[in-house]
């Protein structure tokens, strides 16, 4: 790129649960730019062995979004500085060798989720875990899906990569392991921001599975000359970002002072607060919350809620039976309901976190808890919406007490942003100013740290954050009866 410019150019591959996609970024002081070069499904795949990831469409969905980078580049005089991958968190694959062993489990397999914790809390305690990890329970964290794991698999392997380690090993050919993915694994040491050796032990994991820790903004390896070729790029650096999805989302967030907390919504909702350090108190894992690592060695104080799962598989089922069911159509619907003809339903009960009829499973809560069911679409959808907002600000609630800090603005990021009938909700129900957007967190923090790591912007994440809030539409809701 013409150094005068005061850019860089830059590529985000950027990985949900549900889809992957990669974006062309133009970055700079005031200046943010993006432009979708490839998008392609992420469904899982059921076997007989379980629920796993198709990693390899997904590999090769990345390949054909960067030729794509690469041809729309070509012969504007720009090159490509870098490429940073994100992606949801936990999953991994294992390796003998560059050799796949076994098949990538997604983290929605329910029975692994039977059978990991069992096993781990027989060699050491719940309390004693989060004493040493932050992290807070979920049954498909990757210290708990390692101890599922067939015993003839773990035995062959000799590297473990979660899932953006992975692609960037098939990009770069070198075996690293990103560290505020790392910090999701219950493996790391959240004081240090090192693996826990000593757990690994306890839990007869050997150390060798796992490879050296990368921090954002560290060159991991540059594209090999296979994939220069199947790509038509060059020898462009890879760069470690904030891998995890949520991790890349917080640098997105154009959050100021310590009055401001954030909502990552998608798949899920991950409510919480960005703090020096971790928060490994007793109160804090008997509130479910978590330590993940953050950019610049920050702590993702947070908590995971349900997100618009709920709302996306109703819509689901309304499609598969053959009534129409635009997801504008639903929110106009919804809007018509008043909010206090709807019951207010727990959106944690775990019955609503497989696939399957989210209306009839409220329907069933609703009978199993004596209230009047929502009737009618409109109704159903009104119902999943202030039922969300009820538990983030039940989430929000918890985290000013953990942290003694309080919250008067809430940000909301990710494609849920845009849903203006969930935002006023959360207003309402949290009485904090809501500010929603960019609707492109988590790819916008990926390319904030690569521009970051080009020297075109930086150094702090508060000069990273002053680029959002310069280039990117920012709305904002106040609760009914403020303003």
């Amino acid at each position: 790129m013409p150094e005068e410019t005061g850019t860089a150019t830059v590529a985000a591959v950027d990985l949900g649960a549900s889809s992957g996609r990669v974006v062309l970024a133009r970055v700079g002081p005031g200046t943010l730019e993006l432009t979708e070069t490839g998008r392609f499904d992420n469904g899982p795949v059921r076997l007989p062995s379980g629920l796993h990831w198709d990693l390899l469409a997904l590999y090769a969905g990345v390949l054909e979004g960067l030729r794509e980078a690469g041809r729309q580049l070509a012969g504007t005089g720009e090159d490509l500085a870098s490429i940073g991958i994100d992606s949801w968190a936990v999953d991994y694959a294992l390796l003998a060798g560059e050799r796949g062993v076994g098949l990538t489990h997604h983290y929605r397999d329910e029975r692994r989720g039977e059978v990991g914790p069992a096993r781990v809390h027989e060699q050491i305690s719940r309390e004693e875990l989060y004493s040493r990890t932050g992290l807070q329970f979920l049954p498909f964290n990757t210290v708990y899906q390692l101890a599922a794991e067939d015993k003839g698999v773990l035995a062959t392997a000799d590297r473990l990569l979660l899932v953006p380690d992975l692609l960037a090993s098939w990009l770069t050919g070198v075996q690293v392991t990103e560290s505020t993915n790392a910090s999701t694994t219950g493996l790391l040491d959240p004081r240090t921001g090192a693996w826990d050796g000593g757990l690994m032990d306890r839990l007869a994991l050997p150390r060798t599975l796992f490879t050296d820790l990368v921090a954002p903004g560290e060159r991991i390896g540059s594209l090999t000359p296979e994939v220069q070729e199947q790509t038509g790029l060059g020898e462009v650096p890879v760069v470690a970002v904030g891998s995890h999805d949520t991790a890349s989302a917080v640098v997105g967030v154009p959050l100021a002072g310590e009055g401001a907390a954030y909502l990552s919504l998608g798949t899920w909702g991950l409510v919480g607060l960005e703090l020096p350090a971790p928060v490994l108190t007793d109160a804090a894992r008997e509130a479910n919350f978590t330590n993940e690592g953050g950019v610049d060695g920050t702590t993702r104080f947070l908590t995971n809620v349900m997100g618009t799962w709920m709302l996306s598989e109703a819509q689901r089922v309304w499609e598969e039976s053959g009534e129409a069911s635009q997801l504008a159509d639903l929110l106009a619907a919804a809007a018509e309901v008043p909010v206090g003809t709807v019951p207010v339903i727990d959106v944690q009960d775990p019955r609503f976190a497989p696939p399957g009829d989210m209306p009839a499973r409220i329907e069933q809560w609703c009978a199993e808890h004596d209230v009047t069911p929502p009737q009618g679409r409109g109704a159903v959808v009104r119902c999943i919406l202030v039922s969300l907002a009820a538990a983030y600000a039940h989430a929000l609630e918890d985290a000013a007490r953990l942290t003694d800090r309080s919250i008067s603005t809430v940000h909301v990021v990710g494609g849920p942003a845009r849903n203006e009938l969930l935002c006023q909700a959360i207003a309402d129900a949290t009485g904090c100013e809501v500010v929603a957007g960019p609707v492109e967190a988590t790819a916008i923090g990926n390319v904030l740290v690569q521009a970051r790591a080009a020297g075109v912007v930086g150094p702090t994440l508060s000069d990273l954050r002053a680029v959002v809030r310069e280039t990117q539409d920012l709305r904002t809701f106040a609760p009914h009866g403020q303003g």
